[in-house]
């Protein structure tokens, strides 16, 4: 019962946050569609290889972390983008304004760490 529980657990750890990311990730996913590439460039690479990256980390990835495949490799990248997010996009402002992006990197980190659990992909 109890590694059930905690099996869950994992499940509900990995699919919930990954299904809110892409509230934020479709709307980029759809401007990269549509052909429209501004996008900030907070690492300095430029606008449309931030977006990329922002599409990779907040919808590809999430889709793979639902899922459960490759799940602690691909929740490296989405854990990057919300660092990026949260200490330097949104660095200078006030703890309200960064929270939403370090608790998604808290998310990610646990999910890195503790892996996808029994109920995923990666355990077939």
């Amino acid at each position: 019962m109890q590694s059930t529980l905690k099996d869950i657990g994992l499940a509900v750890l990995r699919i919930a946050p990954s299904a809110m990311m892409l509230a934020h990730g479709i709307p980029k996913f759809q401007k990269v569609i549509g052909g429209d590439l501004e996008f900030g460039d907070p690492i300095g690479i430029g606008a449309a290889p931030s977006l990329f990256l922002a599409v990779i980390g907040e919808v590809i990835c999430p889709l793979l972390i639902i899922i459960g495949f490759k799940t602690r490799w691909v929740a490296i990248p989405s854990a990057i983008t919300m660092a990026v997010a949260a200490f330097i996009v949104h660095g200078a402002d006030d703890f309200a304004t960064k929270e939403k992006a370090l608790m998604y990197l808290t998310f990610f980190v646990a999910i890195i760490l503790l892996g996808p659990g029994k109920y995923s992909v990666d355990r077939k």
